[in-house]
């Protein structure tokens, strides 16, 4: 089942065309990797899916809300780990406190830092901070999980263990789309790789 779909999309920035003529689509449970060096246009395309990038031609057809997870993971640094994770349920979607306070937990518990929940971002590894934020982004049950260079700040064997969280959530029916330059985890956890170039899919 299709559950992504894009068409002809084009991303402009400064009077500049950064995405051109990008078409592709993702299934039910997919993890499909964008991949291409620093300034491909990979990024911008995956902010164009999540509504933060404007869009000037094309189509995104998508179930609203998607998840996104930034490769600075832009934790709340005055809130704990959990806080950050309900806060949107109950502020965004108005879900009640508790209810979003323990499925925060139980996110935190499957990707494996439920022990660290009361920390403050500054206390937590660069590992643990980026499974805090894929807490927050599956907090809102999202159908689509986006992510920009998720390997960035993580040594190879925390590499290794998202690989393997990536595979673990898309089993469960979890479509993901990760823009990265990093083939070796590319290798690890896609189905399907998306070759990105000059704003535009080069191969597959």
């Amino acid at each position: 089942m299709t559950v992504l779909d894009v068409r002809s999309l084009e991303v402009a920035r400064g009077g500049r065309t950064i995405v051109s003529g990008v078409s592709f689509a993702a299934s039910r449970g997919e993890i499909l990797v964008l991949m291409g060096a620093s300034g491909a246009g990979k990024s911008t395309i995956v902010r164009a899916i999540a509504g933060l990038d404007p869009v000037v031609a094309g189509t995104i057809a998508i179930p609203r809300p998607v998840g996104m997870v930034f490769q600075f993971h832009h934790l709340f640094a005055n809130m704990s780990a959990r806080k950050n994770v309900w806060l949107a349920p109950v502020h965004v979607f108005k879900r009640p406190h508790a209810e979003a306070e323990q499925r925060a937990q139980e996110l935190l518990v499957s990707l494996g830092v439920g022990h660290r929940a009361s920390a403050m971002p500054h206390e937590l590894s660069g590992g643990e901070a980026q499974r805090v934020a894929i807490a927050r982004a599956l907090a809102i049950e999202p159908p689509v999980l986006l992510m920009d260079e998720p390997t960035a700040s993580l040594d190879p064997a925390r590499r290794g263990d998202l690989a393997a969280t990536l595979r673990r959530l898309a089993g469960e029916g979890r479509t993901i789309v990760v823009a990265t330059h990093d083939a070796e985890f590319a290798r690890a956890c896609a189905h399907r790789v998306l070759h990105v170039a000059d704003g535009t899919i080069t191969g597959r």
